[in-house]
């Protein structure tokens, strides 16, 4: 009977959980519409915040876990684009299946309980190659993207109703009980419509009545779209977006792109931005009259496969995004927009309850107020916008101070919830950590995003068996083109793989030359040349030059008689902005020319020319299992990874859950492949030694602000979804371009071991125990501060705590000259052996005594989390040495031409 009844449990458990889960499932339908205030649901105006989260920079199996992370953190919506050269990669055949899975992720939206906002396009920008374009659409017969052109609008909306009508087939609409409720067609259209002239004007018109067409029963919008017309929402893309408005007064202020973070490129350092100052530009729009804002990125996630366009965009997207790119929460960043999330929500009523925005007040000469009152609610913004000075201003009779460059919000219109410049979340420090071996134990490589990602050495994936095999030189034979001219690159490969050889020889001769020419040193001239480029002369690598449209001169030295030249030609991501996009090419262009020869000059450019596209490895999938027809792997000790050669090992799963990465901080550049799943580009480039000076939150962010990691590589660790590995046997393969230390290449977890907060006693208290017309007493309301370890981990020890006036930063905390003695024994007793625990930021709770009366404290606390015993041993990072490749011209941040430029600030700033 025992066994009965505890069958009988267990069924009545799965009825539950299967019982919540199809109530989770299941939505009403509601009428989404919108008015010059917001947009309204079922009728009702809604203060919308919205996460931009990216599905094929993810795995399906890591989708509800950042969903739920968004849901978490304050998100009422989701965004994504939709990638039309993922779902079509060849004309008509559509792919709908794993990363590519739409209808599942925004099932799983609808799961969570969130909306969705589906971005259509179908061009997307993105930093996505060719900007989400097929490659197959720029070889249709006529076509010109993005303008009156039939042959382009045909294929445009032949896609566009494809996903409306995969949408409407799986009841996704909200008007069918599903959570979409709004869609885009194009985007940032606005950036290049004058260089299509009328025919611009036209598509744009054209652009909105297909899509109204399509009967989506939501509204459309166009992103930067000044000139959208009356039907369509245009909106704001930018780091700020107060004080900006819609072209007419009859649609709502909606901000489909807030920058919370960049991209990345090549041989940059890692961008960064404060969450104070994200924090003020959203608290500022929503002061400033708007009613929907996204964060660009949510979660940035990696650019797998050849997905990274630009070009020289990073394979991490990470976008210092609120969720990191191996799907953990960043903090301070994600508690910080959420408490800023849960304030604005206290506003909501009196947001809503408005029709038009009221006038700002000025109550000081840079301090603005902004008074929200109406059907018995009331909600104030006090925004300070001096970059510089914190000052004390009057609002309603009351006294309130405001940082510099902050917003106060006051969902009561008296007491303030919460302060854009006041964290009160806690960080967390990330570190990589490569699994224990026999010899050596734990090592831990530390990985603070709030500094950098430093370098360490060793470890037991540094001891994998590795085995070597050399791809084919030059030009293989098969598939081969011959021609006496310079080819554009892409029209050979169709983009279907980075690389095409480029061969030719040339012969040299003493004949008329007074002495001898063996050992001549010359130069080989590309007169232009993109993306990247290994010239190999009579077999061997002479150099290696990376630009956007650049000349490369490269000394080379020649024997006398026949010397081979093979230029291996390579993109790093298709361009992904920028008008007439079918126009762009890649590869050698121009001229080739010998220079410096004895009797003059030689002019290649109509020499005979081969080309073959890919390499060997590539066309025999070899990264499937490790062996094709015609390689065979030398398993002899070596230690310097040797130019244009495959590597293979194989090793099992890190233990636990912790997110997994690869470690390639020892190679050059090439690709990764892990049981047959392609990575992504790797490359060792080094970011500038400067430009990576103390960040200040204070005033407009721009894209050089708080950068970090220089002198360092751009990008390290590349992530390997858990999704991707088995228990045993990994088969892990590596193409290296150039050449590296093979020995060093490490598998390693990414952890976050420890966390800290600084709180004032001034701060407001915990926005959860919000009480309207509460008393100001801090006696009674203190400041309260949050230590909470991932899932798994428990808090084991207090590395740091002070009640005074404690000096420092998160991982570098001293005591002031105030110091309460039982701070340690108090955050001791409340935290040890806990996975969260709640410090209240008050006198008493430190002691009897106050350790400096009069004097303003704070709390500062550090504490370790761990799932179990931390480990004893410990280790030094080392440095390894980096390959000197001597880039010509390497792209710098706005070498580019096209990249584009961040918004300019509101004219009030």
């Amino acid at each position: 009977m025992a066994s009965l009844g505890y069958s009988l449990q267990l069924l009545f458990l799965l009825l539950s959980v299967t019982a919540f889960t199809t109530r989770a499932c299941v939505r009403k339908p509601v009428n989404v519409t919108y008015d010059q205030r917001a947009v309204l649901i079922d009728g009702e105006r809604r203060m919308l915040i919205s996460a931009g989260i990216h599905y094929p920079r993810a795995t399906p199996e890591m989708w509800p876990s950042i969903i739920q992370h968004a849901k978490d953190g304050g998100a009422d919506v989701v965004q994504t684009y939709v990638f039309w050269n993922g779902h079509e990669p060849e004309q008509g055949q559509y792919n709908f299946e794993g990363r590519y899975d739409l209808v599942k992720f925004i099932k799983l939206v609808k799961q969570a309980g969130l909306y969705f906002h589906l971005r259509i396009g179908p061009y997307v920008c993105a930093e996505w190659n060719f900007g989400g374009f097929p490659y197959w659409l720029k070889e249709i017969p006529g076509i010109v993207f993005r303008t009156d052109n039939e042959p382009f609008k045909v294929a445009m909306q032949g896609f566009t109703s494809k996903i409306v009508n995969l949408m409407k087939e799986n009841e996704l609409f909200s008007w069918q009980g599903g959570p979409i409720i709004m869609a885009q067609i194009e985007n940032e259209y606005g950036d290049i419509e004058s260089q299509f002239g009328d025919g611009g004007k036209r598509y744009v018109q054209w652009a909105a009545d297909m899509a109204l067409s399509l009967d989506t029963r939501v509204p459309w919008i166009m992103c930067k779209q000044e000139d959208a017309p009356a039907n369509i929402i245009n909106t704001c893309n930018g780091f700020y977006c107060d004080g900006w408005k819609p072209n007419t007064a009859l649609k709502p202020i909606l901000w489909t792109e807030d920058w919370n973070g960049w991209f990345q490129n090549w041989g940059q350092a890692a961008p960064h931005r404060p969450v104070e100052d994200n924090a003020f530009a959203v608290a500022r729009f929503f002061q400033r009259g708007g009613s929907f804002q996204n964060y660009y990125m949510y979660f940035g996630g990696t650019n797998f496969a050849r997905t990274a366009g630009g070009p020289f965009m990073t394979t991490t997207y990470d976008y210092d995004a609120p969720i990191d790119e191996y799907g953990l929460i960043r903090q301070p960043k994600w508690g910080h927009l959420k408490d800023l999330h849960a304030a604005i929500k206290l506003c909501e009523p009196a947001l809503t309850a408005v029709d038009t925005v009221p006038q700002s007040t000025w109550i000081g000469s840079n301090q603005e107020a902004h008074e929200y009152s109406a059907n018995g609610h009331c909600a104030a913004f006090l925004a300070n916008i001096d970059s510089e000075n914190s000052v004390t201003v009057q609002f309603q009779g009351e006294s309130y101070v405001l940082p510099a460059w902050s917003v106060s919000i006051l969902p009561d219109c008296k007491n303030v919830a919460f302060n854009t410049a006041q964290i009160g979340a806690q960080t967390t420090v990330t570190r990589m950590r490569i699994a224990p071996s026999n010899s050596r134990g734990d090592i831990f490589l530390p990985s603070n995003t709030l500094v950098h990602d430093h370098i360490s050495d060793g470890g037991v994936f540094a001891n994998l068996k590795w085995q070597a095999s050399a791809e084919p030189f030059g030009i293989r034979g098969s598939g081969t083109t011959v021609s006496n001219s310079l080819l554009e690159q892409l029209n050979i490969t169709k983009d279907t793989s980075d690389y095409l050889w480029y061969s030719t020889s040339i012969t040299i001769t003493s004949e008329g030359v007074t002495s001898d020419v063996s050992g001549t040193e010359a130069n080989l001239v590309l007169g232009t040349m993109r993306d990247a480029v290994h010239i190999f002369v009579n077999g061997k690598l002479a150099g290696s030059a990376m630009g956007w449209n650049i000349q490369v001169v490269q000394p080379i030295t020649l024997k006398d008689g026949k010397n081979s030249i093979d230029l291996l030609s390579m993109t790093l991501g298709l361009q992904n902005y920028g008008a007439y996009l079918e126009t762009w090419g890649a590869g050698i262009r121009g001229s080739v020319s010998v220079t410096g020869l004895p009797y003059g000059n030689l002019s290649l450019s109509t020499a005979e020319w081969s080309y073959q596209v890919g390499l060997r490895g590539e066309e025999l999938k070899l990264f499937h299992n490790g062996t094709a027809d015609g390689f065979s792997w030398d398993s002899s000790s070596f230690t310097n990874a040797s130019y244009l050669t495959w590597y293979k090992t194989t090793f099992d799963a890190p233990g636990g859950t912790d997110p997994v990465a690869l470690d390639l901080g020892s190679m050059g550049k090439g690709q990764a492949w892990i049981n047959g799943h392609h990575l992504g580009r790797y490359f060792l480039m080094v970011a500038p030694q400067s430009g990576c000076e103390t960040c200040d939150y204070r005033g407009a962010y721009n894209t050089n602000k708080c950068r970090t990691n220089c002198g360092e590589p751009s990008q390290r660790w590349y992530h390997i979804p858990r999704a991707w590995l088995q228990a045993t046997g990994n088969l892990l393969v590596l193409f290296e371009e150039i050449g590296g230390d093979i020995s060093k290449v490490s598998v390693v977890t990414r952890s976050a071991h420890a966390v800290c907060a600084h709180i004032n006693e001034s701060q407001p208290p915990p926005i959860r125990t919000w009480r309207p017309h509460r008393s100001i007493d801090a006696f009674n309301n203190p400041a309260e501060m949050l230590l909470e370890c991932a899932a798994g981990q428990h808090i084991t020890k207090i590395k740091f705590a002070s009640f005074g006036n404690p000096r420092g930063s998160c991982g570098h905390f001293q005591h002031g000259t105030c110091h309460a003695n039982k701070s340690m024994e108090a955050v001791r007793k409340v935290c040890i052996g806990k996975q969260q625990c709640y410090i209240p930021v008050q006198r008493k709770f430190f002691g009897s005594i106050d350790p400096c009366p009069g004097v303003s404290k704070s709390l500062a606390v550090q504490v370790h989390c761990s799932p179990h015993k931390s480990p004893q041993a410990s280790h030094e990072p080392v440095q390894p040495t980096y390959l000197d490749y001597q880039w010509q011209q390497p792209l710098g941040a706005y070498d580019n031409p096209s990249e584009r430029k961040p918004s300019l600030l509101p004219e009030s700033y």
